[in-house]
């Protein structure tokens, strides 16, 4: 019975390190990126001054939080609980109003797009109208009832 409960409480803690994960990761990454000042020499990470502190994703490095086919985890914020979700996968559809990706394992949701949505192609700002049938894309926002609404659509660089 131990084993079950150690088990459960590694599971919440890893939903848990993935909602907060979200929680800070979504708004961020769909911000637009501005200049900021270089990091002092000495900065140690973690502290304010160093490079990647308050700027993961325009460096890449945090998107391995994404590593998954596609997710969900549930936040709460001070007016409310939020479920926030992802999919990694190629886009089967697009339209003025939202986009339906298919990820690998055959998992496919439409997410509908609003005017806050963020769109980059291959590192730079893109409209909706700028994805195509099999794009690869990463996209993150929120889960309402059935309805998950996209805050940002990220199709990477070809490499």
């Amino acid at each position: 019975m131990r084993t079950n409960r150690k088990t459960i409480a590694a599971g919440l803690g890893a939903a848990g390190l993935l909602g907060a994960g979200l929680y800070l990761a979504v708004p961020a990454f769909a911000a637009d990126p501005a200049p900021s000042p270089s990091a002092s020499p000495t900065a140690k990470p973690g502290h304010p001054g160093h490079p990647r502190m308050g700027r993961p994703f325009r460096q890449g490095r945090a998107l391995h939080a994404f590593r998954g086919v596609h997710g969900e985890a549930t936040l709460q914020r001070k007016d409310g609980f939020h479920v926030a979700a992802w999919q990694h996968g190629q886009v089967t559809s697009a339209s003025a109003t939202g986009v339906t990706v298919r990820s690998a394992d055959g998992v496919s949701w439409t997410w509908t797009v609003n005017t806050d949505t963020r769109v980059r192609k291959g590192g730079e700002k893109a409209d909706l109208k700028d994805l195509a049938k099999d794009d690869k894309v990463l996209v993150a926002g929120e889960r309402s009832g059935d309805t998950r609404t996209a805050r940002f659509i990220r199709v990477p660089p070809h490499r």
